[in-house]
């Protein structure tokens, strides 16, 4: 059902993104940046990781059929890879990960920073791009399901740019406490996801 599947995607996508425990990290990245330049960094970033997402959705079936992928196995190594990502979010691996990319990026005092490391990979990383293919999977050439899929996937782009927008104000209510138990609790509901697509995986190559 339509309904049911735009909050899938929309879940899936969120948790993976994550955009407001995204927020302390743009903080740190953006750090001595006048308000100005951090919104343009903040959209650029945006646009980058939506149009990345946006390609992985309409060219990713095909580009795993060229490369003679099935979809139920790349569906299990997505939701392996997908658990990872959440293990690191429990354990909190992955926050200090992305705070050492940050301090890299304020070090170089490069002006790409908005691609890089904000739009790749802290935004549209390897999960939101395999959590993007195995959906754009599940709508099976379903024209609704997909702009379904590219709505939610611009949506959550959009989620991204607001939590950089109030970074300050977010970083300010939630705290390092809150910070850290947003993290642990997206975490678990990630990996409750990714292993549904390795039972989903299993399941249609037993039946095949």
């Amino acid at each position: 059902m339509p309904l049911g599947y735009l909050i899938s995607a929309l879940v899936t996508l969120l948790v993976v993104v994550d955009p407001i425990g995204l927020a302390p990290t743009f903080i740190g990245i953006t750090e001595g940046m006048s308000a100005k330049l951090r919104h343009q960094v903040a959209l650029r970033a945006a646009v980058i990781a939506g149009l990345i997402l946006i390609g992985s959705a309409l060219i990713g079936n095909w580009l795993l059929d060229r490369l003679a992928i099935s979809l139920s196995a790349f569906r299990i190594a997505g939701g392996l890879l997908l658990f990872s990502i959440a293990t690191e979010m429990v354990f909190g691996v992955r926050m200090r990960r992305e705070g050492e990319a940050a301090e890299q990026a304020i070090e170089e005092r490069a002006h790409n920073i908005a691609a890089f490391p904000l739009a790749i990979p802290l935004m549209a990383g390897p999960g939101a791009i395999a959590a993007t293919v195995l959906l754009a999977g599940r709508a099976d050439g379903n024209l609704l399901l997909l702009a379904i899929l590219l709505a939610v996937v611009v949506a959550v782009a959009a989620s991204c740019l607001a939590a950089f927008l109030l970074a300050v104000r977010i970083g300010r209510f939630l705290g390092v406490t809150g910070n850290i138990v947003l993290s642990r609790l997206l975490g678990v509901l990630l990996a409750a996801l990714a292993v549904q697509y390795v039972v989903d995986g299993i399941r249609a190559i037993l039946a095949g």
